[in-house]
């Protein structure tokens, strides 16, 4: 597996997001990492990501499809264009579509792990399949559909982050 998660390469005025952003301190903050041609992360949920006694909420489990899928998307970017990382201009994605399918409950107490797949990386957009896997079961399977974050809107942000 990559040593640095794909999140921490996300600079500051890209890293606010609920489910993926280092600067949101209340989020879930994931992180993501290559293991060969799979990306995995993993998350604990906690008692409050209840939906019914013993069973994680699906919102949960959505967002971290989500969030999961927009990092394997940059990392898919930048690995489309043969560059590290950390290299200029950074390539940030956005959910385009997210489709999600609950195969079964998830049980609330063990931890999580997210996996994807690259399905189709063509131009701004970047297709990644993914599963969530409990106890060796798959419970999830999802497909997000993502976007790179158009230059306009990079410059809207910088500009704020230099305000």
């Amino acid at each position: 597996m990559t040593e640095t998660a794909f999140q921490d390469f996300y600079p500051e005025y890209f890293a606010h997001c609920y489910g993926c952003g280092s600067m949101n301190d209340l989020g879930h903050q994931i992180k993501s990492f290559w293991d060969g041609e799979e990306s995995v992360c993993h998350f604990q949920p906690m008692p409050y990501h209840t939906a019914i006694p013993g069973y994680v909420y699906g919102g949960l489990l959505a967002s971290l499809v989500d969030c999961h899928g927009t990092g394997t998307a940059a990392a898919a970017g930048y690995r489309a264009e043969n560059r590290a990382m950390d290299t200029e201009p950074p390539l940030r994605y956005l959910t385009a579509s997210l489709h999600v399918d609950y195969l079964k409950p998830t049980p609330l107490g063990p931890v999580l792990e997210i996996r994807a797949k690259v399905k189709e990386v063509k131009g701004r957009k970047v297709v990644i399949e993914e599963w969530i896997v409990v106890n060796g079961v798959i419970t999830v399977k999802g497909e997000v559909v993502a976007v790179q974050v158009p230059e306009g809107l990079v410059k809207e942000l910088l500009e704020k982050n230099n305000d």
